[in-house]
């Protein structure tokens, strides 16, 4: 039985200790004796299975992440919007390796180069897992998601092509082995982080507890309470590397507490229910919001009208542009959503779209297959 490790923001170690310490390789899709394994590393399946489809269609959906206070370690996947991946056996492509046939969508500037795309790393990585070295794959990506949107973008792609791969070969993988799959692809284009790719693939809202070893948590918003988020996605592109790079390197003890204690408030109000706690929650991040606000052309003025029109709160999406609201009414949330696009443009003079949209509960998944 061989393991699969995973590239480590931290200091790599070899299997087989050197003589001197080696400089650490750039992170590739090929086997490295020094890549760290983490203590969740997934071990191959010991068999290569057979594909038992010729071809499936899978989709994985948007996700905010952050929420807030949540920053890095809590993420929900919202309904309504995603990607799509097809993924075929092709015995035109050479066994063990995976091709991108075609980019549709929002996007077609992103290379097709699976080495290079975040659907394909995350498809290699999943065939490494399954020890595919028998049949070659192509795939198809329909992009549902603007670049830079704040929404999971990379994560969406990553996701739908690592349950795309499972799925073709028998749903071989657990959930958390598949995130594990998509992490590979979001430390090489947005770092490493699950609170996008954790949702997109298990739906819902998702804590990691830890990342190494990775360990994820599936927060239960109850059946018979109503969440619904407001999106508001202006024409401007907030790169995840460059808001990243605006976040401050040291916080006053006072900020650590609060925060701290927003973020058990959004996790208890995500548990019970409560979306007017989870809002007020939500909007009440003085570390990370603050520094990416100003960044992001009339965002404070759309909070504002967020609030004053009626939501429980509002925040940035993951590293935005949208901007998220709550609430617990469809009605309501459209009256707030036009709020916030007049904001928008009164604001910051960027015009923007807005939708209202149910929790996702189900996450990446199977939409179509043909059997062999």
């Amino acid at each position: 039985m061989a393991t699969l490790c995973f590239h480590s923001p931290s200091k790599p170690i070899s299997y087989f200790p050197p003589k001197s310490k080696p400089s650490p390789p750039p992170l590739s899709t090929k086997p490295s004796f020094f890549f760290r394994c983490r203590a969740s590393v997934q071990t191959l399946v010991a068999v290569e299975p057979e594909p038992v489809f010729t071809s499936v269609k899978t989709f994985a959906p948007a996700t905010v992440a952050n929420l807030g206070p949540g920053f890095d370690f809590l993420g929900c996947a919202v309904d309504g919007l995603g990607d799509h991946v097809t993924l075929r056996v092709d015995p035109s492509v050479r066994a063990g390796e995976v091709s991108i046939s075609e980019i549709t969508g929002t996007t077609t500037k992103l290379s097709s180069n699976p080495l290079r795309n975040c659907a394909g790393i995350a498809a290699i990585a999943t065939m490494k897992m399954l020890g595919i070295r028998s049949v070659g794959l192509s795939l198809d990506l329909h992009k549902g998601l603007p670049l830079g949107s704040g929404l999971g973008s990379s994560a969406a792609s990553a996701a739908a092509a690592a349950v795309a791969v499972n799925e073709i070969f028998g749903r071989k993988l657990g959930k958390e082995a598949l995130v594990l799959a998509g992490l590979e692809s979001e430390a090489k284009v947005s770092g490493y982080h699950a609170d996008n790719i954790a949702p997109a693939i298990m739906g819902g809202f998702v804590l990691i507890r830890s990342y190494e070893p990775l360990d994820l948590k599936q927060l239960r918003f109850p059946e018979d309470k109503e969440l619904f988020f407001v999106l508001v996605s202006p024409e401007f592109e907030a790169p995840t590397k460059k808001m990243r790079a605006a976040l401050p390197t040291e916080i006053p003890m006072v900020h650590h507490v609060w925060n701290s204690s927003q973020a058990a408030a959004l996790v208890a109000a995500v548990l019970e229910g409560d979306a007017a706690m989870l809002g007020k929650a939500l909007s009440s991040d003085k570390v990370v919001e603050p520094t990416r606000a100003p960044l992001i052309p009339g965002m404070e003025a759309v909070k504002k009208a967020a609030l004053e029109a009626g939501a429980f709160g509002c925040t940035i999406s993951g590293a935005g542009p949208t901007a998220v609201a709550v609430i617990d009414a469809a009605e309501k949330g459209e009256e707030i959503g036009e709020r916030m696009v007049e904001a928008f443009m009164r604001g910051g003079n960027l015009k923007s779209v807005a939708s209202v949209k149910k929790l996702d509960k189900v996450g990446a998944r199977l939409v179509s297959s043909i059997s062999r």
